[in-house]
């Protein structure tokens, strides 16, 4: 190698490796300060593009999560008002009964009566209030459940609404029966029978839908976990790994000022000769 003061090959060479040091060394640095080996498109561009877009899905399912939520809140306020209309509609069974006996005078059949009518009353105003969200799904057209099932927005979970209204399909008592009479009270009998088990059904199918939405949720819940799990398997750096590669980093990059100091030296030495 030919001795020149114009050409310190040594004090390259040194150098070169001392930039590369510093390279490595502020690039862990980054993953240690961020928690990330990718942080961005440039540190790997198809990497962070996997990653963009399952970090896409996953919030994504944020939504479905919203409106699994809300559509089981809805069918929950459905089905606590149609419990209360069953047991409103045994304690009118009960008052009709009562009523039907020939052996009862008029002032206790005008009590009776009373009292079957303000369970009539209670009855609608509980079908009337059963709202969450600004939802009923009990009401004379009720509205029927369609919550997200899935990130695109494709799929859907729908629980239909059942009418509990007074005079309805399901609750075939009017809203202005009463039991006045012997055969009023006995027709009546036969009437509130009939309500109790379409009520019944209606409720059957009502936490049914609550059930499946539930299970949905809970499935996307471990979906979602699932993604950000693999995103992070994808990006995460291994702080572990990255803390002993930055002791051994630092150590090198000491090793390499040195090694430049070595070098710059050495066209000094060429002075000796000249001496």
């Amino acid at each position: 190698m030919t001795n020149s003061v114009n050409t310190n090959v040594g004090a390259m060479v040194a150098l070169q490796n001392l930039n590369a040091t510093n390279n490595d060394l502020n690039t862990t640095q980054a993953r240690i300060n961020t928690g990330k080996k990718i942080n961005n498109a440039k540190d790997n561009g198809a990497v962070w593009a996997i990653a963009q877009n399952q970090r896409a899905a996953s919030q994504s399912l944020n939504a479905v999560r919203e409106s699994l939520q809300r559509g089981q809140s809805t069918v929950d306020v459905a089905i606590s008002a149609g419990e209360t209309v069953s047991d409103l509609l045994l304690q009118m069974k009960e008052k009709a009964l009562a009523a039907a006996d020939a052996s009862l005078d008029t002032n206790s059949r005008t009590a009776l009566n009373e009292d079957f009518k303000a369970l009539r009353d209670q009855l609608g105003k509980a079908v009337s209030n059963a709202e969450f969200n600004g939802i009923n799904m009990v009401k004379t057209g009720g509205t029927t459940i369609a919550a997200l099932a899935n990130s695109d927005a494709t799929s859907k979970i729908t629980v239909a609404s059942q009418s509990l209204a007074l005079g309805g399909a399901n609750v075939t008592v009017g809203a202005s029966a009463t039991i006045g009479t012997q055969t009023s009270a006995t027709n009546m009998i036969a009437t509130v029978n009939a309500s109790i088990t379409n009520v019944s059904t209606a409720l059957s199918k009502l936490g049914t839908g609550s059930k499946s939405l539930a299970s949905h949720l809970d499935f996307v819940n471990k979906l979602q976990d699932s993604i950000d799990a693999g995103v992070g398997n994808l990006v995460d750096a291994d702080l572990a790994k990255e803390s002993a590669k930055l002791q051994a980093l630092q150590t090198k990059q000491q090793l390499g000022v040195q090694a430049l100091s070595i070098a710059n030296q050495s066209s000094s030495i060429l002075l000796g000769l000249f001496r």
